[in-house]
């Protein structure tokens, strides 16, 4: 994984301590909980999807925003 920010940081670790098996998340709900803007999240989760190592995070679904679907390897 390289170098990640603060904020990439703290997405990954409520992802990690929010997931035991498999997950859905909205950015807006993931803001809501580490003190962000849900643009500051959806714009970092498709980069940190393909940098995570142990969390997957795949674009799961579009309805008035995009769902998120987060796996725990």
């Amino acid at each position: 994984m390289s170098e990640l920010g603060e904020e990439d940081r703290q997405i990954l670790e409520y992802l990690r301590d929010s997931v035991s098996g498999e997950g859905y998340f909205r950015a807006k709900n993931i803001a809501d909980q580490i003190g962000l803007s849900a643009k500051q999240v959806g714009a970092r989760l498709p980069k940190l999807a393909e940098e995570s190592d142990d969390v997957e995070i795949e674009k799961w679904g579009r309805a008035r925003s995009t769902t998120w679907r987060v796996t725990r390897s």
